[in-house]
């Protein structure tokens, strides 16, 4: 069981989005393990359940409006669930409580520099994109440009972010299954493909969204129930909670306070950037926008999100300081007692499994088995929605057919991106078994925050922006952010395999100056175009104003 539960962490918070960065990564192959039967079972349940609702979802999705968008027949609060199941991962659960465990206080850094991007989203985003937009964030950046270079560098920008964190996806849940189920990884990653597919392709964002909410349902239960049974051991008393931690923790009293977890601030300024402003660039996020009827309901779906999320890390918190009290006090789950919390069997992220173990027995930690991969399911789905759509909507509809292909023709070739990219992630998957995986999650999130977030940002609220600019700007975003993270140590040294201390740049991530090259590169080269067509962008920023601040002419919700 304790090997079940070392496997389990490692591969959960290798592979789901976006706190893969807390964790170690997948590397190397790991040993088939005797099964748990009672993880198959809540998993197979959820397989079934899931696969019921996706024929269901068939059913509904006979326009484009319905694969892509659901129809925007979402409302706020079920739309809220399912933004918030995208942040509410197995890494989230694992990662930021494993941290927790270990460094107190500290450890909710990433827990509030995901939560702080929301108010952006909320204010800057979330309206002008649900008014402009109809199907794909790409709609919104090019809304007053040149169709074709601005769909191209979406597309781009989406479908980089959605390779790499695909990738990512795949190694996990292979290694995830394999555990469960004692099935070799290609085979494991394969089901996890063919699954995938099936979800997206038949049930489109119908199906995809109530995945998502079911998920986010389970890991809240999940997450609650282990929280309460911690707090009942101390009689629902936090204070008394935190006193038992600070006297068996060998920090003591520093885990309560902010201590030295980053020590480089511009590498903290930088992790900063990325988790606030990337969240407004991801693609598969930002298309949750335009499954609502309207832009009030954009609003309340961020507003629930954002309770979800913060509730959610409220939960970590606590389970964390439970593992501290719990898991580093009984033998059971230490490889040396005399070493205490350090000794955890299979490291930190391991605290919420065992505690799992701890409050539960067998069948939670079952149970909490399905969840993870539930997590990881529903978060590859939306990415593969999302990256579909960039092909079918961005690219085949908008560039090689002028925006003229007929709606039955841009949802099979939908279909057909869904089939191709799953086929893909299946072979990625496989190819990158061996390979650290944590650095492409940390890719995808420095390009969203560097390429599609600016591109996004000017486009909406700059008169002066021209579709130069947010060509020439967002490429050098793209390409700045990526050659920041291959020159970086985790790149260069840990997959590339140069001499420690060799990378070019000493930075995990390159979003403090990918972020702002694509900024001014944006500011630079629009005042510098003087050609027609950048006098076209900029007559048509009033009629684009009026309609991302009222509504007027927005796409509605189709029928249902």
């Amino acid at each position: 069981m304790s090997r079940l539960k070392t496997f389990l962490a490692t591969a959960a918070v290798a592979a789901a989005a976006p706190t893969v960065a807390l964790a170690d990564a997948v590397s190397g192959q790991l040993q088939q393990q005797p099964t748990n039967w009672t993880a198959i079972g809540m998993f197979v349940a959820f397989v079934v359940m899931t696969l019921g609702i996706t024929y269901w979802a068939a059913k509904q999705s006979r326009s484009a409006a319905q694969f892509y968008t659901a129809g925007g027949g979402i409302t706020g609060f079920q739309n809220g669930l399912a933004i918030a199941g995208d942040y509410m991962s197995a890494a989230s659960f694992l990662g930021i409580s494993g941290l927790v465990y270990m460094s107190g206080y500290d450890g909710l850094i990433y827990s509030v520099g995901f939560l702080v991007g929301w108010p952006i989203v909320t204010f800057m985003i979330a309206e002008p994109l649900r008014n402009l937009g109809k199907f794909t964030f790409a709609d919104v950046a090019s809304f007053r440009f040149a169709q074709t270079p601005i769909r191209v560098l979406a597309a781009c920008g989406t479908l980089v972010v959605v390779a790499f964190y695909l990738i990512a996806q795949m190694v996990g849940a292979g290694q995830l299954i394999k555990v469960l189920f004692g099935l070799p990884y290609d085979y494991a990653v394969v089901v996890v493909g063919i699954l995938m597919i099936v979800y997206v392709t038949f049930g489109g964002m119908v199906a995809t969204t109530w995945v998502q909410i079911i998920k986010a349902v389970l890991l809240l239960a999940g997450a609650t129930f282990m929280a309460l049974m911690v707090l009942a051991h101390y009689g629902f008393s936090p204070e008394a909670l935190f006193a038992k931690a600070v006297e068996v923790h060998p920090k003591h009293d520093a885990i309560m306070a902010p201590g030295t977890f980053v020590s480089d601030p511009v590498s903290a300024v930088s992790l900063g950037l990325a988790l606030m402003f990337g969240t407004a660039g991801l693609p598969h996020i930002l298309m949750r926008f335009f499954t609502v009827k309207d832009a009030q309901a954009a609003r309340k779906s961020v507003f629930y999100a954002t309770g979800f999320i913060g509730y959610f890390y409220i939960l970590t918190f606590i389970i964390g300081f439970g593992a501290i009290v719990l898991v580093s006090t009984n033998p059971d789950f230490l490889t040396d007692a005399t070493k205490g919390l350090a000794a955890i069997r299979g490291g930190s992220n391991m605290a919420a499994i065992h505690l799992a173990d701890a409050v539960g027995g067998n069948l939670f930690l079952g149970f909490i088995s399905a969840v993870a991969f539930a997590t990881i399911l529903a978060v590859v789905s939306g990415l593969t929605l999302s990256g579909a759509s960039a092909i079918s909507h961005d690219l085949y509809a908008t560039v090689v057919k002028g925006g003229k292909a007929n709606e039955a023709d841009e949802i099979r070739v939908s279909k057909i991106a869904t089939v191709v990219l799953g086929i893909v992630a299946i072979g990625l998957g496989i190819a990158f078994e061996k390979q650290n995986v944590a650095f492409m999650v940390g890719l995808a999130f420095a390009i969203a925050a560097s390429a599609n977030f600016p591109v996004l940002l000017m486009s909406v609220k700059w008169k002066g922006c021209t579709t130069r600019g947010a060509v020439i700007g967002g490429f050098l975003g793209l390409i700045s952010a990526s050659a920041g993270v291959i020159l970086s140590p985790s790149v260069w040294e840990a997959v590339i395999g140069f001499a420690k201390g060799s990378a070019p740049i000493q930075l995990s991530n390159p979003a403090i100056f990918s972020m702002p090259i694509a900024f001014i590169g944006i500011w630079i080269f629009s005042l510098l175009d003087g050609s027609a067509r950048a006098q076209a962008d900029k007559d048509g920023f009033e009629d684009q104003y009026i309609r991302s601040e009222t509504g007027i002419g927005a796409a509605g919700a189709s029928a249902h």
